[in-house]
C-alpha cells in the first residue's frame, strides 16, 4: 500500500459506500456550540476544533456512552477488536516487565482509552490461559473520558470471569509499581493543521461561512511552537503542503504516568518518523475522520458523530518521553511483538480454552493475517519506555527479528472487511 495514497485508496475502506449523512448525522447542539465560539472569538485552531468534536462534555465523539470500536456496530476496528491474542502478547510483554523490576506484589495496569474492554480481557485472560504468576498480581485501572464506557467494560470482565481483576474506583495513587499501557490513544490527540507558503509557515484555523459550513482558512501560525518542531526534526513545507502538528503529546505523557515510581509505558499506535510523516509523499497530511468503517477526508463532516486522527509523529513522542524522566527501552512493530512474545505459546494457549472449536482456530488465523500484515496493522509502532527500571533493563519481546523494507501503510485498522 502506497502511504501517500488518498484515505479513500486505504485498502477495506468503501469509496462508493461512504456513510449516509442521515445515519450518522451530526452534533447539532456541538456544531452550535462551535459556531457561537467563533462568532465570539474569531476563527480556532484546528487543534481546538478537533478537541471539542471529540471531548467536549455530552457531546463529543469520545464522549457518548458507546465506544467507537466494534466489527458490526461500530465506526473502525482495532487490534485488540479483531482478536484476544493481541491483548495476550501486550500481557506476555508486561510480564517480562514484572520479572526485571522483581515481580512486585502489586502490579497496577493503567489503561488510558479503555474503551469496550477487548484490551483488558486479551491482556488478563492471555495470562491466565498461559498460568502466568502476574495474573494475581495485577490490579486492572482502566481510565476513560466518559465514565458510562466502563460499565460495558466490566461487563465484559465479569463475562470473562476477570472482573476481580478490576480498579476502577480507585485514583491513580502515586508510588505506584506498574504500567500504562496505551493503545492508539496518541492519534486522537489534537492537532494543529499547516500549510507550507513561499513566505514562510501558515495556520490552517477554522472558521464558518455564510451558509454556516466550516471552512477552513489561512492564517499567521498561533504559536511559535509549530515552527520550532518542525525546525527541530529538520522538516521543510512546500508550498502548498499540508500537515499536522501535535503539541498536546508532553502534556498527555507527562499526566498519565505521574502515577508511576517505577514501571514501564507502552505506546502502540500507526506512527511516522519526521521526514516521513512531514515528506513530499504525503502532501496533504494524514488527517483522517473514520465513521461506520469507511474513512474521510472531511472533518467538518458529521461533527461530533465521527472519529478524527492523525498519524502519530515518533520524534515527538521520544522527545516528550525524554522530557517527562522517561528512559527508552524498545521500539518494535505490532508484527514483531506478536513474533517474539510467543505467537506458538498463546496460540495454543488460546485454543485449549475450555469449549474451543474448529471455528475459533479458523477465525484466530484470520485474525493473525491481518495483526501481522506489515502494510497495516502489523505495521503499527509499539514504543516501550521505563521509569526506576534496573540499569539495562531488556525486553525479549521487544527485540527485531527483522526489518520490513516496506514502510507501513496508513491507517487500515479501521475496517470490519476482510
Amino acid at each position: 500500500m502506497d502511504p501517500a495514497a488518498p484515505p479513500f485508496a486505504v485498502p477495506g475502506y468503501r469509496r462508493e459506500q461512504l456513510p449516509d449523512p442521515k445515519a450518522v448525522g451530526q452534533d447539532e447542539e456541538l456544531a452550535a456550540l462551535l459556531r457561537a465560539e467563533i462568532a465570539a472569538e474569531g476563527p480556532i485552531t484546528f487543534a481546538r476544533f478537533m478537541d471539542r468534536a471529540l471531548y467536549e462534555p455530552g457531546h463529543g465523539y469520545y464522549r457518548r456512552s458507546l465506544p467507537g470500536p466494534g466489527r458490526e456496530a461500530g465506526d473502525f476496528m482495532t487490534a485488540p477488536e479483531a482478536h484476544p491474542i493481541f491483548g495476550a502478547a501486550i500481557g506476555r510483554l508486561l510480564e517480562q516487565a514484572w520479572d526485571a523490576m522483581g515481580r512486585p506484589e502489586t502490579f497496577t495496569v493503567t489503561e488510558p482509552g479503555a474503551g469496550t474492554g477487548a484490551l483488558a480481557a486479551g491482556l488478563l485472560g492471555g495470562l491466565r490461559d498461559l498460568g502466568s504468576p502476574l495474573l494475581a498480581a495485577i490490579r486492572y485501572r482502566p481510565v476513560e473520558v466518559e465514565a458510562a464506557r466502563l460499565d460495558a467494560l466490566r461487563e465484559r470482565l465479569e463475562a470473562a470471569g476477570l472482573v476481580g481483576h478490576l480498579d476502577n474506583d480507585a485514583p491513580p495513587a502515586s508510588g505506584e509499581a506498574g504500567a500504562l499501557v496505551a493503545n492508539e490513544v496518541l492519534d486522537a490527540l489534537p492537532v494543529h493543521r499547516i500549510i507550507g507558503r513561499p513566505s514562510g509557515l501558515r495556520e490552517l484555523l477554522v472558521t464558518v461561512a455564510e451558509d454556516g459550513a466550516f471552512v477552513q482558512l489561512e492564517a499567521a501560525p498561533t504559536t511559535p511552537a509549530l515552527a520550532e518542531r518542525l525546525a527541530a526534526e529538520g522538516v521543510t513545507l512546500a508550498d502548498g503542503q499540508v500537515t499536522e502538528v501535535c503539541l498536546a503529546v508532553d502534556g498527555w505523557l507527562a499526566d498519565a504516568t505521574a502515577h508511576l515510581v517505577r514501571g514501564l509505558v507502552v505506546l502502540v499506535d500507526y506512527a511516522a518518523e519526521p521526514a516521513d510523516l512531514h515528506g513530499p509523499a504525503r502532501p496533504t497530511g494524514t488527517l483522517r475522520a473514520f465513521a461506520r468503517h469507511a474513512v474521510g477526508g472531511d472533518p467538518f463532516r458529521h461533527v461530533g458523530r465521527q472519529d478524527l486522527t492523525a498519524t502519530v509523529d515518533l520524534a515527538a513522542v521520544r522527545a516528550a518521553a525524554a522530557r517527562s524522566g522517561l528512559a527508552p527501552i524498545g521500539e518494535t512493530t505490532q508484527a514483531e511483538l506478536l513474533a517474539r512474545a510467543g505467537t506458538p505459546d498463546l496460540t495454543d494457549a488460546y485454543l485449549r480454552r475450555p469449549g474451543a472449536t474448529l471455528q475459533d482456530a479458523l477465525d484466530l488465523r484470520s485474525a493473525l493475517a491481518r495483526l501481522l500484515d506489515p502494510r497495516g496493522m502489523g505495521g503499527f509502532r509499539v514504543l516501550a519506555f521505563g521509569w526506576n527500571l534496573p540499569p539495562g533493563t531488556t525486553l525479549p519481546a521487544l527485540e527485531r527479528v527483522g526489518r520490513s523494507r516496506q514502510r507501513p501503510g496508513p491507517p487500515v485498522r479501521r475496517s470490519a472487511a476482510g
